[in-house]
């Protein structure tokens, strides 16, 4: 990741990937960043709208940052995208194609949960609609500067990546901590910097009083705090904190995620992040706590 003096930040930006992928999240994203967005540009507009970019002597006004939707429902996109994609970075303009994409699963899911048509749908259901434009979309991904796998992202966290990809950062600014809890068995999340695993701890599961309670429980942290060894644990992953986090900031590091993971991800993993990001919170640190399996 580049450094707050290295950062050299885009100002034409090409949204495309995978329907359902998350392409109208990232969109709000870069509108908030302050690029002048729009959704399913034509492609045959592509280069026209490119020179709005380009401020010239008669006409010195132009877009500042620009992010282009540009998408598999434009009817000439898989066979003339890469010779417009050409045309424009023979000018004065590099346009930056950002294309984002999710596992097959995630993408079926998010299509019927919202009840939303696949663009690619011919009649043969929706899992074979996903692998067909997946297919077809292959060439385009080739041309991508950036590959963002959406599988376990939501709507906030996905803006905050490219908050942190694509968002200014002045060397000294807050450094943005989020503490992930997981279980093991539902697999590590994708975007932990770094991972510190707790399954070594006693276990409130095998307690028949403690099982169904949540690691934030008033009963489940009392048990864990009464164990010299989760006190030790946290302790000793604080004190490594302490000294990495000040280090990360130092390197121009905007957000950095800590994934702390235990078996299933209900009860030690969650005490423990809560402890974690307690103790960071009075910092100059921004915390966040996220809880990613507590409810399965």
């Amino acid at each position: 990741m580049a450094t707050a003096k290295q950062k050299n930040l885009p100002n034409f930006i090409i949204i495309t990937g995978l329907s359902g992928s998350g392409m109208s999240s990232a969109t709000n994203a870069f509108e908030d960043l302050g690029y002048f967005c729009v959704d399913n540009l034509p492609l045959t507009m592509l280069s026209t709208f490119s020179r709005l970019l380009i401020p010239n002597e008669e006409d010195a006004i132009a877009i500042e940052k620009a992010a282009l939707v540009i998408n598999i429902r434009e009817r000439h996109f898989l066979s003339e995208f890469p010779g417009e994609l050409k045309k424009i970075r023979k000018k004065k303009l590099v346009p930056f194609v950002v294309f984002f994409e999710a596992s097959d699963d995630v993408l079926q899911r998010r299509f019927s949960e919202t009840r939303r048509p696949h663009p690619a749908d011919v009649g043969d259901g929706l899992r074979e609609a996903i692998r067909t434009e997946k297919k077809a979309l292959e060439k385009v991904r080739e041309t991508a500067d950036l590959i963002i796998d959406t599988s376990e992202h939501t709507v906030h966290t996905l803006r905050r990546l490219l908050v942190q990809r694509f968002g200014h950062s002045e060397e000294g600014s807050p450094l943005n901590v989020q503490f992930v809890s997981f279980g093991h068995k539902y697999g590590v999340p994708r975007e932990v910097d770094l991972l510190f695993d707790v399954r070594h701890l006693p276990n409130p599961y095998f307690d028949k009083n403690l099982k169904h309670l949540p690691g934030s429980d008033p009963k489940v942290i009392k048990f864990l705090e009464k164990q010299e060894d989760v006190q030790e644990t946290v302790s000793r992953f604080a004190d490594l904190l302490a000294y990495l986090l000040p280090l990360y900031r130092r390197e121009g590091k905007s957000y950095l995620t800590v994934g702390v993971g235990c078996t299933g991800g209900r009860h030690r993993s969650v005490m423990v992040a809560n402890r974690l990001g307690e103790n960071f919170q009075s910092k100059d640190y921004e915390i966040t706590v996220v809880h990613r399996d507590v409810q399965k």
